[in-house]
């Protein structure tokens, strides 16, 4: 599923593909926003999203086998929840 496919399905609940539009622009840039502030998200029976500091480390150049440094880093991981996990262990919808 893209964005597009997205919206038509939010857009068939509430009726309109603008107002779906603008419904999806706003979550995401919400989402968006909360990660970027170093902040989790928790959406029940669904996920939670955590922004997670990665330490610099070692590393090795695969093309000439120098080693060199991977700077440190932000990256976000995303916990499902137990009903999430059900629901696809079961084909099923939440």
């Amino acid at each position: 599923m893209n964005k597009t496919n997205l919206i038509n399905e939010v857009a068939k609940v509430i009726g309109s593909k603008k107002d779906a539009k603008d419904v999806l622009e706003c979550i995401i840039t919400s989402i968006k926003d909360t990660l970027c502030n170093k902040e989790n998200i928790s959406i029940t029976n669904f996920a939670i999203f955590k922004v997670i500091e990665k330490k610099a480390r070692k590393g090795i150049n695969p093309q000439n086998g120098e080693e060199i440094t991977i700077a440190a880093r932000n990256v976000i991981k995303f916990i499902p929840a137990k009903a999430l996990k059900e629901a696809l262990k079961n084909n099923k919808n939440i």
